[in-house]
């Protein structure tokens, strides 16, 4: 006879990422948010850092209602300083900030405390692991607070920990309220994107990387430690693919006890007349911006190809991206111009008076400015990975190329100078988006794309790409995303796949791509949270229970 899941009262989920957009755990978080609330009523709680001091934060909306009663206590009797309001997304749910800067003086102390209860090695800590220790301990006492002052044995709780700057939470909570059910989520383990990003290869050598070797090697102990001592020690330890499950297996010795396979939310994609109308102006915005800096009239048929995410040259895919377009540009079958924009942020210094006087004009240029292949000027020029490889490849953007990339390297917030358009609103005005990744948890830029009918390419060291693989058949874009193999040693095929896909791609016509397009969005309506929140109740089920153990045994 199967057991009916056991589900929780309420959920507590802690992140560095809440009310904070950094990465894509933000976009975790936001999207499920709404889905939870549906479901729990204001029984959710995210916990996120009061980073907003002396500033408005444009995510939070502060209420002076919300347990006030709680907070005054919390705030007299166990000096706990939090703002509570509500996260200005879909589903509004209640937001706990926490000012963390009392702990530090304890800091000592606390880290004492987790290496006698937990063996947490904070020796050799550096950077910005105090400062996410501190907050992690803080969100601890902030749940024991509520817990006590609120709850009691009666109900069901499970508090939530993303990634190891909140793993101290959930093994504070461990001992100091052992009826909560603890979930620990790593997105990427710190010391797997460590070797990633200092160009050793992962894959080929995964099943002989020793996880605490590693650590002590590329001085990550202490950020390794308190990953893997939270992943053995928690109620239920869950990553969010299949190809970052394996990594735990063999880095963090430890499976998952459920994979959380990322979903999404579609609600912030127009539908309709409105979607034609925005993707007619981001056109025109782009191709703008382009004739613009290079003094040039672009075809109005161009197809514009475009990358984004963090500036991660080779995690990312940045250089083959790159590599694939010098490729592309020298294809002399090629006989449509490619408009290229890697929208990737930058140590940017500011942007270009020299392109926004033209922008203000309205003569027509035939002569390029100066570097015509960056929209904002950066603090690195010289340093700087992409113009580098732009500059080995002979990337010069003349009129006679058939490609033309464009370097966009700041965030599409809307206030950027240059477009002054949001991420979202650029986005669905390209025909094709490339995020040929090497090391990527999830992936969540190529699903965002086949959301906004973008036909995709990605490879199969994304965890999309891994999902997607298993949706497709073999033809190319037979359904919206091409997924392309990519191992530690195969680069120049990585390369040219993606150059022959983009000129494959160029060459189909107008009825091929409206059904591509439409294959697209068919795959991202698969990614819906409703259709992985199944995930979600089997990790409450499994941290509900152990902790219903633990309470037996005591």
């Amino acid at each position: 006879m199967v057991k009916e899941k056991l589900t929780p009262n309420y959920i507590f989920e802690a992140s560095w990422e809440v009310c904070h957009k950094v990465g894509g755990i933000y976009t975790v978080l936001s999207t499920r948010a709404n889905t939870l609330q549906e479901k729990f009523h204001d029984r959710v709680f995210f916990i996120g850092p009061d980073l907003w001091a002396d500033e408005k934060n444009p995510l939070f909306v502060e209420s002076t209602d919300l347990f006030a009663a709680w907070k005054a206590h919390a705030q007299l009797s166990e000096n706990l300083s939090i703002r509570i309001g509500r996260w200005a997304i879909p589903g509004n749910p209640i937001v706990f900030l926490v000012d963390f800067q009392s702990f530090y003086a304890q800091k000592n102390e606390i880290y004492a405390q987790m290496w006698d209860a937990y063996q947490v090695d904070s020796l050799h800590a550096y950077g910005d692991y105090d400062e996410a220790s501190m907050f992690a301990y803080a969100c601890g006492k902030v749940v024991e607070s509520f817990y006590r002052y609120h709850l009691d044995e009666m109900d069901r709780v499970v508090f939530q920990a993303h990634e190891w700057m909140t793993g101290m939470a959930a093994l504070y909570l461990k001992g100091a309220v052992p009826a909560i059910g603890t979930i620990f989520t790593t997105h990427a383990t710190s010391i797997g994107r460590s070797i990633a990003g200092n160009q050793k290869p992962l894959y080929d050598y995964l099943f002989a990387y020793n996880g605490d070797q590693m650590a002590a090697e590329l001085n990550m102990q202490s950020k390794h430690s308190i990953e893997k001592q939270t992943a053995h020690l928690v109620d239920c330890f869950t990553t969010v693919s299949e190809i970052t499950d394996k990594e735990c297996q063999e880095l963090l010795d430890k499976p998952a006890d459920v994979v959380l396979v990322n979903g999404f939310e579609d609600d912030f994609v127009p539908k309709g007349s409105s979607f034609s109308r925005k993707r007619s102006q981001a056109r025109k915005a782009l191709l703008n911006v382009a004739n613009r800096l290079l003094g040039t009239t672009l075809s109005e048929d161009a197809l514009i190809v475009a990358t984004s995410g963090r500036y991660e040259f080779k995690n990312k895919g940045i250089d083959v991206f790159l590599e694939a377009l010098g490729r592309l540009n020298a294809d002399r079958t090629l006989d449509r111009e490619v408009l290229a924009f890697v929208n990737v942020p930058g140590w940017v210094a500011a942007p270009r008076s020299d392109l926004q006087e033209r922008l203000k004009s309205r003569e027509a240029f035939d002569v390029p400015l100066e570097c015509p292949f960056i929209t904002h000027w950066l603090h690195n020029m010289e340093q700087d990975q992409v113009l580098i490889m732009l500059q080995r490849l002979g990337i010069q953007n003349r009129p006679e190329d058939r490609v033309k990339v464009i370097f966009v390297p700041c965030y599409l917030n809307g206030a950027d100078g240059i477009f002054n358009k949001e991420y979202y609103d650029l986005l669905l005005g390209q025909d094709l988006s490339v995020y040929p990744s090497y090391y990527e948890p999830w992936g969540y830029t190529p699903l965002e794309s086949l959301a906004f009918r973008v036909p995709t390419i990605t490879t199969d060291l994304a965890g999309f790409g891994r999902w997607a693989n298993r949706l497709q058949a073999n033809s190319v874009f037979k359904d919206g995303v091409e997924v392309i193999h990519r191992t530690d040693s195969n680069y120049m095929e990585v390369t040219e796949a993606i150059a022959e896909t983009i000129a494959l791609f160029a060459k189909q016509t107008e009825k091929e791509i409206r059904a591509i397009r439409k294959k697209a969005a068919a795959v991202a309506e698969q990614a819906l949270w409703k259709h992985f929140m199944g995930y979600y109740y089997e990790a409450y089920d499994i941290a509900l229970r152990r902790a219903m153990e633990r309470e037996e045994i005591e």
